[in-house]
C-alpha cells in the first residue's frame, strides 16, 4: 500500500456574473443594452465520471489555445486513485508538462477494497461483472468534451490491478489510448478476449522478485485463471501492435527502484514496430510488487509516453 501523502489543491478558476437583484441585466439610463452573447462566466469544470466522481487536474497553463495531453491513473487492488498518483510522482507533470491527469476509483469490493474488473485473474473476486473498460472510455470522452485534448496523446499508467486494468483499455479501446505503463501487471491469457483495433504502445514494467504479479506468469492468490508473464506480455503486444518478436538491449540501466542498490532496471525494446509505436520491457533486478520510486521513474516513463503519440 502506497504511503500516504498530502493532496495538493486543484487550481481553480472563480468567476462572479454582475446581475441585478432579480437576475435581469443591469440597465443604463433606461435603456436596454443591445443584445449580444454574454460572456461565458462558468468556472471550468474538474469534477467529471458521474456517479463515479473523480477530479480532474488541470495545468496551469491552459488556456484553450492549444490541446495537451490526458494521463489515467490507475491504482492497484485496495489502494486510492490520488495516493497511487502521487506515489508515482505524476502529479508533478500536471504543470511542469502540461498534462491534464485523473486518477479515478474503482468500485469497493465486500473485503472494502477499491478494484478494477481487468480480466479474469484480476480483481472483480466478487464477480460483479462492473464494466470499468467502458466507464474510462466515457471518462476520457467526457473530459475532451470539456478541454481541449489532444486525442493522439492520451494516455494510461496503472500498478497491478490498475496495470491490468491498462492492459484491459488498450484491449478494448485501442482507438482512443495512445500508449500505456503497466507496472507489475498482466493481460489476457486467452487473447481471443483481446482485440485492438489499433496500435497501442506498451511500457511493461516488472520486478523479478515480485511475489504477487511473478514475473513469469502464473495464478493469482492460488486461483484457477493464469496470467501470461513478463515476457509473454510483451510479446503479445509486440504481436498486436505489428512489431517483431525479436528485441534489442538497451546498453544503459535505469535505477528506478530505491529498495534495490543501483541500476537495477534492463531495457528491452521490441524491433520492427510501426512508425510512433514501441514495445518495451523494462526488468527491476531484484525488485518487488511494490518499488519505491526514483525521481527518475517519473521521468523516464513519462518520456516513453511523450515520445509514442498516435500517429
Amino acid at each position: 500500500m502506497p504511503r500516504l501523502a498530502a493532496a495538493a489543491p486543484l487550481f481553480l478558476l472563480l468567476c462572479i456574473a454582475a446581475c441585478s437583484d432579480d437576475g435581469a441585466p443591469a440597465m443604463d439610463g433606461g435603456a436596454a443594452l443591445d443584445q449580444q452573447a454574454a460572456p461565458d462566466t462558468r468556472a471550468p469544470k474538474t469534477m467529471f465520471g458521474g456517479k463515479r466522481k473523480v477530479e480532474l487536474h488541470v495545468p496551469k497553463s491552459y488556456d484553450g489555445s492549444k490541446s495537451h495531453p490526458l494521463v489515467l491513473v490507475l491504482h492497484g487492488y485496495g489502494a486510492i486513485g490520488w495516493v497511487q498518483m502521487k506515489f508515482l510522482g505524476y502529479h508533478t507533470l500536471v504543470d511542469t508538462e502540461g498534462v491534464f491527469m485523473a486518477a479515478p476509483d474503482g468500485l469497493v469490493d465486500s473485503k472494502k477494497k477499491n478494484f478494477w474488473n481487468a480480466t479474469n485473474v484480476c480483481c472483480d473476486f466478487d464477480k460483479t461483472g462492473v464494466d470499468d473498460a467502458t466507464y474510462l472510455s466515457n471518462l476520457i470522452k467526457e473530459i475532451q468534451a470539456e478541454y481541449k485534448i489532444d486525442p493522439k496523446r492520451v494516455y494510461l499508467i496503472g500498478h497491478s490491478n490498475g496495470g491490468y486494468m491498462s492492459n484491459r483499455m488498450a484491449c478494448d479501446h485501442a482507438d482512443q489510448i495512445a500508449g500505456i505503463v503497466s507496472l507489475a501487471g498482466s493481460t489476457w491469457a486467452d487473447q481471443t478476449k483481446c482485440k485492438p483495433k489499433d496500435e497501442v504502445s506498451v511500457l511493461l514494467i516488472h520486478g523479478t522478485e515480485d511475489d504477487a504479479v511473478k514475473y513469469k506468469g502464473g495464478t493469482l492468490f492460488g486461483g484457477k485463471p493464469t496470467y501470461p508473464g513478463a515476457v509473454d506480455t510483451a510479446k503479445i503486444w509486440a504481436k498486436h501492435n505489428g512489431c517483431k518478436a525479436t528485441t534489442v538491449a538497451d546498453p544503459k540501466k535505469l535505477d528506478l527502484d530505491t529498495t534495490v542498490d543501483g541500476a537495477e532496471t534492463e531495457i528491452l525494446r521490441h524491433e520492427g514496430c510501426p512508425k510512433s509505436v514501441g514495445v518495451e520491457l523494462w526488468t527491476l533486478k531484484g525488485g518487488g510488487h511494490l518499488p519505491m520510486p526514483t525521481p527518475a521513474f517519473t521521468s523516464k516513463t513519462w518520456a516513453f509516453l511523450k515520445a509514442h503519440p498516435k500517429p
